[in-house]
């Protein structure tokens, strides 16, 4: 088969129709261009030139062969230039999972940085529970996942990406609403809204051991997953809920946020994680774009 470099040789002598002219501009003597030449007609078993001592034209077979080989070099430029792009993770695709609540405000604000920086880069987002995001990883379903509990296994990198407080979303005709200040304690005995294990183990493991710790016992009316839900709840007066931070974004008429302290360490997070092994480069170049777009949201 024909290489690239004998492609260049002829596309270069039948633009110029001349193998002095032709053998300046690619840098060469005539021989080796007359060599590669004839090498190149042997392995298509056609003449590509009519040579004489005075001129040089193409053949009928030369002419059709002219616009496909200039069509192959653009190609092979094309491709060189595509893997290049990716290598440096300038073009390519990630997919992206992540927990229900990261679109209130984390995910939005990432997510327009990256693309401001990678606009070439193709993202898919998923939504996913956290441990449903382990198990896409481990299968290699996806390239990056925010989650609320880090995934420390060996062979899997985590990052805590934000940290934040939990408030109380109260119904508006409650009493917590208006009361001039908020505890735990406040909390005992109210019919109250939870993060269900099964969708939330993080928030859930975390809200029930931290009331049985502070010796309250609401009344759980409601298993639940996700804080949409529990906010349309608590509009709806059915109960208490406590929810991250960043679900003061969402707007309901009868939902009151308020303050309170559970105690030192009870807090949302929000993990980056991704396999050790992860040779993406436009994931290892988005996952730049995300600390990036984290550092200035907290700076």
């Amino acid at each position: 088969m024909f290489e690239l470099a004998q492609l260049r040789c002829f596309t270069t002598v039948a633009t110029e129709l001349n193998f002095r002219r032709a053998a300046e501009r690619l840098n060469m003597t005539q021989p080796p261009l007359s060599r590669q030449i004839q090498l190149l007609e042997h392995h298509l078993g056609v003449e590509l030139f009519t040579r004489s001592t005075r001129s040089v034209a193409l053949t009928a077979a030369g002419r059709a062969f002219f616009i496909e080989a200039q069509t192959l070099l653009e190609h092979a430029q094309q491709a060189a230039l595509a893997a290049k792009r990716i290598a440096e993770g300038d073009i390519g695709s990630v997919t992206i999972s992540f927990v229900g609540s990261a679109v209130y405000e984390f995910l939005p604000k990432v997510i327009a940085e990256a693309r401001l920086n990678q606009p070439h880069v193709k993202i898919s987002l998923t939504e996913m529970n956290t441990y449903s995001q382990h198990e896409a990883l481990r299968a290699r379903r996806i390239d990056l996942g925010i989650v609320r509990a880090p995934l420390l296994q060996a062979g899997y990198e985590t990052e805590c990406l934000v940290r934040e407080p939990f408030v109380l979303a109260v119904p508006g005709s409650h009493p917590l609403a208006s009361a001039a200040t908020v505890n735990v304690q406040d909390l005992d005995a109210q019919p109250f809204l939870m993060y269900s294990h099964s969708a939330y183990p993080p928030f859930n493991e975390l809200l029930t051991g931290t009331l049985r710790s502070a010796q309250v016992a609401p009344e759980y009316v409601q298993w639940l997953g996700s804080s949409l839900t529990i906010l349309a709840l608590v509009n709806a007066g059915m109960g208490l809920a406590l929810v991250p931070r960043c679900a003061t974004n969402v707007v309901f008429k009868n939902v009151v946020f308020r303050d309170i302290d559970l105690g030192e360490g009870v807090q949302s997070e929000l993990h980056l994680v991704w396999r050790s092994d992860n040779d993406n480069p436009a994931c290892m170049m988005l996952l730049e774009a995300i600390r990036a777009a984290v550092k200035a949201e907290t700076a």
